[in-house]
């Protein structure tokens, strides 16, 4: 049969993708659905997060970082574990990116502190001398959206079925309960930070881009 095969390369070529079909379907796509499930202790951004992600987003971060370390020493010495697909479950829109300007910031959270966050991001040279990242002061200055942040997450679990408010997931609740969780988990972000416009900003109700954004880099593991 082998031998009729060789000698008839339009049968070859049919027996061969049939056998890789076959092979996929048997191999490939089951254990591709199961690394797209979410990896055990895996959890969607809270409100507060969201809304930093929205102004990683705003500013471009994404053009200059990437959220995806790949399978190589090279990598893996220098930012920590490769990146699963299960991380990324909760993730919309995911921000792989493929230009590193800047270093990947998968696993920031691991090793870089708010202190540090809110000096790079005021003055990026005093922390990294030889940084040709701008300054973003203006989040200093510029309240983050927590109404759009919320909005999203209500629509994500209603569409999505992301399991906001279950055991162990982050808490969503109604608007007034959101405000609540957002401002218990600013407080924590104002309190690590020396910036007292920011601190004043809080103390009036209002929370800075900032704190949102370093609560989504420290989210980042």
């Amino acid at each position: 049969m082998f031998s009729w095969l060789e000698k008839n390369p339009f049968f070859f070529a049919v027996a061969v993708f049939i056998v890789i079909a076959y092979a996929g379907i048997i191999e490939i796509l089951p254990d591709f659905a199961n690394r797209a499930r979410p990896l055990e202790g895996v959890k969607p951004p809270t409100v507060l997060q969201l809304a930093g992600k929205h102004i990683y987003m705003k500013d471009s971060c994404n053009a200059c970082h990437t959220q995806m370390i790949r399978p190589f020493k090279s990598e893996t010495d220098r930012y920590g574990m490769y990146s699963l697909s299960g991380e990324y479950a909760y993730d919309r829109p995911h921000l792989w990116g493929s230009k590193r300007t800047g270093p990947d910031l998968k696993r920031v959270g691991n090793y870089r502190t708010t202190d540090w966050h809110e000096n790079h991001m005021k003055d990026p040279i005093s922390v990294v001398p030889g940084s040709i990242m701008p300054a973003y002061k203006h989040m200093f200055k510029n309240n983050a959206d927590i109404e759009t942040a919320y909005g999203e997450a209500v629509t994500t679990k209603k569409v999505f079925g992301v399991p906001y408010d279950t055991e162990g997931m982050p808490k969503l609740g109604s608007w007034e309960e959101a405000q609540a969780i957002v401002k218990e988990e600013a407080q924590a972000i104002v309190d690590e930070m020396k910036d007292q416009e920011v601190k004043d900003a809080f103390a009036r109700g209002e929370i800075r881009e900032i704190v949102a954004i370093i609560a989504y880099l420290n989210s980042l593991k």
